[in-house]
């Protein structure tokens, strides 16, 4: 019963070492999805400027409610705030 102990307690930190290595792999969907994140935003973001830009004209001159303005500020800064949104809530989460 030992012999036996002692022979499964050699293999842990071989299995360790196998489990670590598999976690520090990338699926490929996370490529991808990297990857589409970045040309997302990079398209993406000369057509927010220009969406703050009419928002703000907008309301400006009374044309939208600064409610909708500030709306759409919101919604734009999540879009290019998600990223780090994510990390700060799976750090909370501690995963």
């Amino acid at each position: 019963m030992n012999r036996h102990f002692a022979r499964r307690s050699a293999l842990w930190p071989l299995l360790a070492v196998h489990v670590s290595s598999a976690a520090a792999q990338t699926s490929p969907f996370a490529t991808g999805a990297a990857a589409f994140q970045t040309n997302f935003l990079t398209i993406l973001t000369p057509i927010a400027v220009i969406a703050v830009m009419a928002l703000g004209v907008g309301a400006w001159f009374n044309r939208i409610s600064w409610s909708w303005a500030a709306g759409g500020a919101l919604g734009i800064l999540l879009v290019f705030g998600a990223p780090q949104i994510v990390a700060w809530v799976r750090g909370l989460a501690g995963v």
